[in-house]
């Protein structure tokens, strides 16, 4: 007879003792507000550093690099956590708003 870990197994009589089980899916208005800000703020900051950095604003392109590389930190989360709720709002297979984390 093989040997079977039990402390690690789900049966019936584990399900039943806890309480019940809800899943709460609902839009979390204030990390989906924060996400779209991100993306907002990174947009404008990287076409406002490509602007400074074509046309040398502050005698040099490092101000320009500078605003591009911070709006580019500030897009790439952003931009995650738009498509992430956008795909939650929409139904498709995989995404929840359980997958954005909380404030």
């Amino acid at each position: 007879m093989a040997y079977v870990d039990h402390a690690f197994s789900i049966s019936d009589e584990d399900i039943m003792m806890e309480t019940s089980y809800t899943v709460n899916n609902r839009p979390p208005i204030k990390e989906i507000g924060l996400a779209i800000a991100l993306l907002v703020f990174g947009t404008v900051g990287i076409i406002c550093g490509i602007a400074m950095a074509v046309n040398r604003v502050g005698g040099d392109r490092a101000h320009g690099l500078f605003f591009a590389i911070l709006g580019s930190i500030l897009f790439i989360p952003g931009f995650y956590y738009t498509r992430i709720a956008y795909y939650a709002y929409k139904g498709y297979k995989g995404f929840s708003f359980s997958n954005i984390p909380a404030v």
